[in-house]
């Protein structure tokens, strides 16, 4: 998908308390403070500006049984849509299994994708109606 976009500048860090602490929930696609890097539960935490930085990638797995549950919590929904409509019907009624959909027959239906990969995209809509479009540029 796409990169997270950098809503926190270094200057604004210079604001904060010494010793406060930020933590990036979004450092997996790429963090959105400007002194963001990714570190790991061995060496979770560093320090810009007096700042404590939190910056570990896939957080869920430190608790991975909750983070398990969570998750097929919030995707159960789907799975049943799309098994008891089949995946086509199961897009065409839920925009966010759409927004989803990233590939279709050779086409990239997901904009980051294409863009992130310099491909030509193709709108879901387009491809799940069997239109014959050109895709759209990059």
């Amino acid at each position: 998908g796409a990169a997270a976009p950098r809503l926190v500048r270094r200057d604004h860090l210079a604001r904060m308390r010494p010793g406060s602490v930020v933590v990036d929930v979004a450092i997996d696609q790429g963090g959105c403070f400007e002194t963001s890097r990714p570190t790991t539960h061995e060496e979770p935490t560093y320090i810009v500006d007096g700042v404590v930085h939190y910056c570990v990638a896939n957080m869920p797995g430190a608790v991975a049984r909750t983070s398990t549950y969570a998750l097929n919590n919030a995707t159960l929904p789907f799975t049943l849509a799309l098994a008891n409509k089949g995946w086509q019907r199961a897009c065409a009624d839920d925009a966010h299994l759409r927004a989803g959909l990233n590939v279709h027959a050779g086409r990239i239906t997901h904009a980051a994708v294409a863009q992130a990969l310099g491909l030509p995209y193709t709108p879901a809509a387009d491809v799940m109606s069997g239109r014959t479009v050109e895709p759209a540029a990059a």
